[in-house]
């Protein structure tokens, strides 16, 4: 699709006319119509406001002529996984899982390679497969040959283990420990708790990335403990195989 189809299907799909658009993105109506008749293209800044205004890369609405893949786990990225700076820009190079609001969330290789081994291997390949794989992709991605320029010099490692000492001294009864926190987008651990009131209610965002965990209960079962924190809060619930009956056991502002 090129962009003039791109800019035109986006600008309708959001019931937006061409003097509406044009004053969101500070250009004139002409300007607009050039655009969808393909006589001309946005410039950067105005790709940008685009991208802002539509929730999409400009890589889609410049009719996606390139495969975009995370550049710190390979992951080939769509619009709905790509990470977001702390302005809440779409970051073109990284997916939710690597970089969340301006946060690069992997800082050792092996723990990487360890998150993404068991859902490849649900995928059909073999663990050692994965393992191979990743080990010889990894070291060819920018993040990885660039982690030194790239890092926080350590801030976001410091402050994800604060949170695990702070997750740990609650003491939760039948809790495992919480030994290490990963990026979890709340699209996939957003359940609906029921209340005392006999209302249920979610308490996260989907599109924003968490760091969390999954831990067995000391008492047996198949109901595990689900972690979940950010700089705001810590949840803490129980749920039965694949989030079945979710119980909010604990939710702290921090």
């Amino acid at each position: 699709m090129d962009t003039k189809d791109v800019l035109f299907e986006l600008r309708t799909k959001n019931g937006l006319s061409q003097d509406e658009l044009a004053e969101k993105v500070f250009v004139t109506r002409q300007a607009v119509s050039r655009w969808e008749n393909g006589e001309t293209v946005p410039n950067t800044e105005t790709l940008k406001l685009l991208s802002n205004l539509f929730n999409v890369s400009i890589n889609t609405l410049l009719g996606a002529p390139r495969q975009l893949i995370c550049q710190c786990c390979g992951m080939p990225l769509e619009d709905e996984i790509i990470g977001r700076n702390r302005d809440g820009t779409l970051n073109e190079d990284y997916c939710k899982w690597c970089y969340a609001d301006g946060n690069y969330t992997y800082s050792d290789m092996d723990d990487l390679i360890n998150v993404c081994i068991p859902h490849m291997v649900k995928e059909g390949f073999s663990e050692e497969q994965a393992r191979a794989y990743m080990k010889e992709i990894l070291p060819k991605l920018d993040y990885w040959k660039k982690y030194e320029e790239l890092s926080d010099d350590g801030q976001f490692e410091k402050f994800k283990q604060k949170l695990i000492e702070e997750i740990n001294a609650l003491n939760i009864e039948g809790m495992t420990k919480v030994e290490k926190l990963n990026a979890l987008v709340g699209k996939y651990v957003n359940l609906e708790y029921p209340l005392p009131s006999g209302a249920a209610a979610k308490f996260l965002n989907d599109g924003t990335t968490y760091l969390g965990n999954q831990l067995e209960s000391e008492f047996g079962g198949e109901r595990c403990f689900g972690v979940l924190a950010n700089m705001d809060f810590i949840l803490i619930c129980t749920y039965g195989t694949d989030g079945a009956d979710p119980e909010l056991v604990l939710y702290k502002k921090r």
